[in-house]
């Protein structure tokens, strides 16, 4: 396949779909490198709970942004935005295609679109926003936005207390809702997207999320998870998996009760990532069992 022009492919789909398959395989082909937009894949120190490439992998394909931070580090959407654009600027002086391969719809908005200028946070409503977090529980924080913005409501991580309050914070301080500020408008690139979405049968992918969730565990992820349980008050570790391994370090439940819960939580944030990227009309929906299907796209539209 030769393009004329610079061209970042997008490979999204929820998780356990085979995006890392899919994208290494692909970037063998074309010859080119992946970018990753799986935004937990980014720190060091947990591999293996957030399904991040294995060894074998990353010496087939170099990768970006995998493992490239520690958990402590501080880090946001609206800087991986600028580091992939600057690392998309250099790699296209060299190369016409690029990949980008991941399940963070968030993060993949922040290349493809730009993320919208907000407004600075008020000090006072975020103080009181987070006395409301801390004395009413993470309830509180979804009920307020599922009443300000239930659109994005529908889409946010449920679980995410501090994307919860932002998005609150935002809708009060604005009267308008975080979907519509969000949606303001589109900053132009200097390069092609071309986005492929891997769409599997429901059944299916929740067998998938069940029996990974089995393989990971049989490869130390309970140990994974231990080593960085003095720190699992920090952002990075506040998501599937980690906060059950938690709750059993913990003692509130058993390890059999945690691995069911990690497979329930899990299919709930397959169907919410689909939900995020079902709205977007430029996804090229394709069964990743279909794989020639994916070359013939993309030849289809150079």
């Amino acid at each position: 396949m030769i393009r004329k022009e610079k061209t970042l492919i997008v490979i999204v789909g929820p998780t356990a779909s085979g995006k890392t398959d899919i994208a290494i395989e692909l970037a063998e082909k074309l010859n080119t490198e992946i970018i990753s937009a799986d935004s937990r894949q980014f720190y060091k120190e947990i591999p293996i709970g957030t399904a991040a490439p294995n060894s074998e992998q990353l010496e087939k394909i170099h990768h970006h942004f995998i493992g490239h931070l520690l958990i402590t580090d501080k880090y946001n959407v609206s800087r991986f935005e600028q580091d992939v654009l600057q690392l998309l600027e250099e790699k296209f002086k060299h190369n016409q295609l690029m990949i980008l391969a991941g399940g963070s719809g968030l993060y993949i908005d922040a290349v493809c679109k730009g993320i919208d200028e907000l407004p600075d946070p008020d000090e006072k409503l975020r103080s009181d926003l987070n006395r409301m977090y801390e004395n009413e529980g993470i309830e509180a924080l979804r009920n307020k936005l599922k009443e300000l913005d239930p659109e994005y409501y529908e889409i946010v991580d449920l679980n995410n207390h501090k994307r919860l309050l932002r998005a609150v914070e935002v809708c009060m301080q604005t009267g308008s809702t975080f979907t519509a500020l969000r949606k303001n408008k589109r900053k132009p690139r200097n390069f092609k997207i071309v986005k492929i979405g891997l769409e599997i049968d429901r059944g299916i992918l929740n067998e998938r999320i069940n029996k990974r969730t089995e393989i990971m565990i049989d490869n130390g992820w309970l140990e994974e998870a231990m080593s960085v349980y003095p720190y699992k008050h920090l952002n990075a570790l506040n998501t599937v998996g980690y906060k059950e391994m938690f709750a059993h370090f913990d003692g509130k439940m058993s390890i059999e009760e945690a691995k069911e819960k990690i497979k329930t939580n899990t299919r709930r944030f397959a169907k919410r990532q689909m939900t995020w990227f079902k709205k977007d009309k430029e996804i090229r929906w394709i069964n990743p069992e279909q794989k020639e299907d994916i070359l013939i796209y993309l030849s289809d539209i150079q």
